[in-house]
């Protein structure tokens, strides 16, 4: 089992030094991985279910801070819990991606993927909420053409996305997995189909998951894919036992992304080393 990190920026600040602290001793206490979520606007009243968002939480920029993190670490695989793919031009997203990877020396692996759940996210950067599933499926094979294009360009004529003979370079150290993330069915599909791991939500029951992931697995199925080679991701707690984490793995899950839960850095990174202890990172 392979264990990360989420650092919430709308939560704890966008505090460098408390980034790239809690960044260096994950790394030094042997957890694999830290993602950063996004939201690009939001709004008075802005809630998915129970959880409502205060318009002036300060969500920073997943893909600057990933860059600044990979700035001050060395080993450290670096993610999306989740991008926003629909609200996102897919040629200059490539390059972003692509910079960012080589930059790091390869260590963008779990660029994790989300069609967004706020309406009004979606109208503040003028996309149509109801079509953000099929601009996500569109992004990801527009995405996947540029990265795999050649200096004679390639092109993509679609629904929402156009582009005539575009060389993106330069290109990642290898072709950028992408994990779709998400509490639907559809995203499970989405996974099945075009994903190369499933991230689902954290609000889902464990029979929800279960039948998710089992959805996941019959789409990849039928789609002619290795249901096998798909990584899942699930969220856990600072307070789960090593019989949880056995449980997750007899489940065929792959890595287990945790949160720390106090305000204070000191008090995050003693918690991060209490959980890398418990279950032996190093």
């Amino acid at each position: 089992m392979k264990f990360g990190l989420i650092y919430n920026s709308g939560l704890f600040g966008v505090d460098p030094d408390a980034l790239t602290g809690i960044a260096r001793h994950a790394e030094d206490r042997g957890f694999e991985s830290i993602y950063l979520p996004e939201h690009v606007a939001l709004y008075p009243g802005a809630s998915v279910g129970p959880v409502s968002f205060p318009p002036d939480l300060p969500i920073a920029d997943p893909l600057e801070c990933l860059s600044f993190v990979a700035a001050a670490t060395d080993r450290i695989l670096l993610g999306t819990g989740v991008l926003l793919l629909p609200y996102h031009e897919p040629v200059v997203l490539a390059k972003r991606l692509a910079t960012i990877d080589l930059l790091s020396r390869g260590r963008l692996r779990l660029f994790s993927i989300g069609v967004g759940a706020l309406p009004g996210e979606a109208a503040a950067v003028g996309v149509d909420y109801h079509t953000r599933g099929r601009r996500a499926d569109e992004c990801i094979d527009a995405l996947r053409l540029l990265w795999a294009g050649d200096d004679k360009g390639v092109s993509f004529d679609g629904e929402f996305i156009h582009f005539t003979d575009a060389c993106s370079f330069p290109k990642p150290t290898a072709p950028l997995p992408i994990h779709i993330g998400g509490s639907s069915p559809a995203a499970a599909r989405r996974a099945g189909l075009r994903g190369d791991g499933y991230f689902p939500g954290g609000r889902l029951t464990e029979d929800e998951h279960a039948s998710h992931i089992a959805l996941m697995r019959a789409t990849a199925q039928s789609a002619g894919r290795d249901p096998g080679a798909l990584q899942i991701t699930r969220w856990g707690s600072l307070d789960m036992t090593p019989d949880d984490v056995a449980r997750h793995t007899a489940a065929g899950v792959t890595r287990i992304v945790i949160a720390p839960a106090a305000a204070d850095p000191a008090e995050q990174r003693d918690q991060l080393s209490a959980f890398a202890a418990r279950h032996q990172l190093r």
